[in-house]
């Protein structure tokens, strides 16, 4: 699955202009569902109601071991094949829902002799059929077990089904349903999407399945492991077209009573898991073309398409299918790659097998109105997803527990497929800033967790949820990156392809890719210090990373578990007592050294000693994940290298030399003004990667001192090292009027601007409110250049009123793409009126007015803003129980949002408002968010101690260089 709540550079850029930080520190890069808590009445075997409380635990009956009160399905049945009939209803029926009916035969074999059927249904109303849920045959004709009682056991999700007999092993059943479920609009399993065409609703019938809410659409085995093969008929409305997995095999005109209807057949799919079923039913419009002998088709509203938002997206996905064939040395497993944008939908994107779902965002482009990042998102998430056809969809992990190898891999090799799509980008190396420096400050939580978790500790559905988080996405990419790196990719490479081509249309555990890699090791006889899954398992069954410490004046090469806090309390026991196998690359001056394994806590290692004409630079484009320190003497060097001539120190080493160096202040490793020393010299760098990482870390300062008069001081110091900046891009671009060759120029020209207009430079703010101007004089013609347009609209609405408010709102709903739409958005957030911020956070309520998928994100956009801040913290916590329940059921995005809202805490006041939060919405719940509170409780406390030992010196600093 595509990483969900997506901050783009452009949008990003509007913390910067805030000067109030990034959207959010912790982004999860993914989708995370929570499930819907609202009571319900479960009924017992005896048909006794039992309540089910909002967190799901029955508040009656007590804890039990019977099957059917479990989470993991039993081993006693297996799913063949299933032939399911659906009808979505795309117009209201006379209770004012949505609904489609359906039905579904299921054809399972008994591997143990058993008197319980249990299969998964949620949500779902079944049709009784002579007093009892589902009928039973037996696939050969004879006589079935009859059935003694059926019933919904609604805490644990079950269909439950007791037999007078048992089930014979070796023997074939088939299972017939027949229900009717609600086509709601919670974005989870199958439900609906409406937008508005030339002033007319149309209604989508769409899917969401990942994690478990296949069982929301019928009754089904609903784990990765039970693989089945799937038969798919759709009945829609006429003048509609239907998509599944399979190509439509079968189209015919019916009726149905007086209702006239198409009924499409769809081939069987491959032997696949549940959640990666999908089925949709819309009046789009598509495109196509052929790769080799695979069809690919985008699909999107009419208007989207006929204005050509597909094309990008329709001549990038062959390339990069071409790529990830040869890269896995196995061809493309389906005859059609099918990709449609959705109007509402949670993730980034879902890899369903053969029928990819994409916002509109993550597909659609329009070089009027898109930016180079809103380019650049497009290319990585669709070579994301692509990735998946064969990783994790060919070949699934047994369990979700394992979820961290499936979505770290696709988050891994997305850049290497959108380089190899768009080579002059140089995007690979773009990860550091993307996944590892994001991911660092997730993992240096005390509450952090491994990326594999034991099987047994992953259970409910909202412990599920709770996976697709950073962790899983961007630090798993991050380690796989470094395996491939001391490996080399070509034996990595070769140990994926036989991995894929062993386990096709099956299931495996992690370990089987590291057998894998090591078979390929030992046939290249590449030299390693331990076996693949010795060196692999210390960074994936223990929490967090190292700091890896190198004193040149030795030798001595040291490690320890990096931790924000260091006065944090780890809960969590490892078995290797947070000791890594470290792969250390580094080089004195501009000559590389030997590699380095770092295999305990201490050694030595002389040839990292150096003269007193060197420096040692370590971690070389930051392949390893850990972060360095050095001794004072190193450090003076480096410092003195930035300042004299940077560009011998590697561009990403530069960038890395920034973030470790602040965040090992923060962990009082360093001291606060050696981190601050390092930005000195920015006024000499044009380069994106090391401007972005200072920019990143800089904006915890201003989360911490924006409502201080330290905030003044910090102004001041950083306007004048921007300014230099944004007058090389205004000399380079002609005032203004060129766009920057290179692709990471165009991200830093953004950083020049934003940076320089939030500073208060005179010509940068003149030219925001000047372009921004000619806009509102002109609404049909806007002169503002896409790549631009989220600093300009945000620096505009925060320095007007109301008057440059409700024109962005106007031209928000008037937005023909979504891309543009959401720079609205975000930019609607930087008001610096706090009724106007209270009314837009009142809007997030609406879905007619702030769309479910976006309200969470807006929430977090608001309380950027450091006016908007004490806003949404209030406005969360009065409407939590309205916010969880509502969104429950189809948001991923909990986590974003407290951590997003918390994220400026840092007194005593805050924390115990944060902690009454906790307490007073216990009964609640907080789904996916769980450990996001958990996070920002121990993120406060950290800001607390920082602010009370670093205040006074990072004053005295900024105070002796802004003059």
């Amino acid at each position: 699955m595509g990483k969900g709540f997506f901050i783009s550079k452009a949008i990003g850029v509007v913390g910067i202009v805030l000067g109030a930080g990034a959207v959010a520190t912790i982004i999860a890069l993914s989708v995370v569902y929570s499930q819907e808590k609202a009571k319900n009445v479960e009924v017992s075997p005896t048909g006794n109601p039992t309540t089910t409380t909002t967190t799901g635990v029955p508040a009656t009956t007590p804890p039990s071991n019977e099957p059917w009160h479990k989470y993991r399905l039993p081993d006693s049945l297996l799913p063949v094949s299933y032939e399911v009939s659906l009808w979505p209803r795309l117009v209201k029926n006379a209770e004012g829902l949505y609904i489609f009916t359906g039905s579904s035969d299921v054809t399972f074999r008994c591997v143990k002799e058993t008197d319980l059927i249990l299969i998964h249904s949620n949500k779902l109303n079944l049709t009784s059929d002579g007093g009892y849920l589902a009928t039973l045959s037996v696939l050969d004709g004879s006589k079935p077990p009859a059935i003694s009682e059926s019933w919904l056991e609604v805490r644990t999700q079950y269909l439950v089904v007791k037999l007078k007999e048992n089930l014979k092993a070796g023997q074939s059943y088939v299972l017939r349903t027949v229900f009717t479920g609600e086509l709601a609009d919670d974005l989870g399993g199958f439900y609906r999407s409406v937008y508005i065409e030339d002033g007319v609703e149309k209604v989508v019938a769409t899917t969401q399945m990942q994690p478990t809410d296949a069982r929301k659409a019928f009754p089904c085995f609903d784990e990765p492991a039970m693989k089945a093969i799937f038969h798919i008929t759709v009945t829609h409305p006429r003048g509609t077209v239907a998509l599944s997995n399979g190509k439509d095999i079968e189209t015919v005109n019916t009726t149905e009573g007086t209702v006239e209807v198409t009924r499409t057949k769809f081939a069987p799919t491959p032997k696949m898991s549940t959640y990666l079923l999908a089925f949709i039913v819309s009046d789009y419009i598509s495109i196509d073309k052929m790769e080799g002998d695979v069809s690919i088709r985008i699909f999107a509203r009419r208007k989207a398409i006929e204005a050509g938002q597909g094309e990008y997206a329709l001549n990038v996905t062959g390339p990069i299918l071409r790529f990830f064939e040869t890269y896995y040395n196995a061809s493309y497993p389906l005859p059609k790659s099918d990709q449609i944008a959705l109007p509402d939908f949670n993730a980034g994107a879902m890899e369903n097998w053969g029928l990819i779902t994409y916002r509109e965002t993550a597909l659609l482009y329009d070089p009027d109105v898109s930016s180079n990042g809103n380019k650049e998102r497009i290319a990585t998430i669709i070579a994301h997803e692509l990735a998946h056809m064969w990783f994790g969809n060919l070949v699934t992990l047994k369990w979700w527990n394992d979820l961290w190898l499936n979505e770290g891999f696709a988050s891994y090799v997305e850049y290497l497929g959108a380089d190899d799509a768009e080579p002059e980008w140089g995007i690979k190396d773009l990860i550091v800033l993307g996944d590892i420096h994001r991911v660092f400050a997730v993992d240096a939580l005390a509450s952090s967790h491994p990326l594999s978790s034991k099987e047994d500790e992953i259970q409910r559905p909202e412990q599920i949820s709770e996976l697709f988080d950073a962790i899983s996405y961007s630090k798993g990419a991050s380690v796989l990156r470094m395996l491939s790196n001391f490996l080399s990719e070509e034996v990595f490479v070769m140990g994926l392809s036989t991995y894929l081509n062993q386990f096709a249309f099956n299931n495996t555990v992690y370990t089987d890719l590291w057998d894998h890699l090591q078979m390929a090791v030992e046939k290249t006889g590449t030299s390693l210090p331990a076996r693949v899954h010795d060196i692999m398992n210390r960074w994936v069954l223990q929490m967090g990373f190292p700091v890896v410490s190198i004193d040149t004046a030795t030798g001595t090469v040291t490690q320890q578990h990096f931790l924000l806090d260091p006065d944090s309390v780890v809960n969590r026991p490892s078995e290797f007592e947070y000791v890594w196998f470290v792969p250390i690359t580094w080089q004195k001056n501009s000559v590389s050294g030997q590699d380095f394994w770092l295999l305990k806590k201490t050694d030595t290692n002389m040839d990292m000693k150096v003269t007193v004409d060197q420096w040692l630079l370590a971690n070389l484009n930051v392949s390893g994940f850990y972060r360095v320190k050095y001794d004072i003497a190193n450090y003076n060097k480096l410092l003195k290298q930035l300042t004299t001539a940077h560009e011998v120190i590697p561009v990403i080493n530069r960038a890395q030399l920034i973030d470790d160096a602040f965040n090992l202040a923060r962990a009082k490793h360093v001291p606060t003004t050696l981190a601050l020393d390092m930005t000195r010299y920015l006024n000499k760098e044009r380069e994106y990667m090391p401007w972005e990482s200072a920019l990143d870390n800089l904006d915890f300062f201003y989360l911490m001192f924006d409502r201080s008069e330290i905030y003044g001081l910090l102004q001041t110091y950083i306007r004048r090292q921007v300014e230099p900046l944004f007058d090389y891009y205004k000399a380079e671009t002609a005032d203004w009027t060129k766009v920057p060759d290179r692709h990471t120029d165009q991200y830093n020209q953004v950083n020049a601007l934003s940076k320089a207009c939030s500073t208060g430079v005179p010509a940068c703010t003149e030219l925001i409110q000047a372009w921004y101007s000619s806009w509102m004089a002109d609404p049909q013609n806007n002169p503002i250049h896409p790549n631009l347009r989220s600093v300009v609209y945000c620096s505009a609405i925060g320095a007007g009123g109301v008057v440059e408010w409700d024109f962005g709102w106007r031209m928000f709903k008037n937005a023909s793409i979504a891309i543009e739409a959401d720079k609205l958005r975000a930019a609607l957030a930087c008001a610096s009126q706090p009724w106007l911020l209270n009314r837009y956070l009142e809007y997030t309520l609406n879905a007619n007015l702030i769309r479910k998928q976006d309200a969470t994100s807006t929430i977090v956009y608001i309380a950027s803003n450091v006016v908007g801040q004490p806003l949404a913290w209030d406005f969360m916590r009065a409407n939590w129980a309205y916010i969880f329940n509502s969104y429950g059921g189809g948001s991923f995005s909990f986590s974003n949002l407290i951590n997003g809202v918390t994220k400026r805490f840092s007194t005593e006041f805050d924390l115990k408002q944060l902690q009454q939060f906790k307490v007073d919405n216990a009964g609640v719940g907080f789904g996916s968010g769980t450990l996001a509170v958990e996070q920002s409780i121990e993120r406060t406390q950290a800001n607390i101690k920082w602010l009370k030992d670093n205040r006074d010196n990072v004053q005295n600093w900024l105070k002796e260089f802004s003059p």
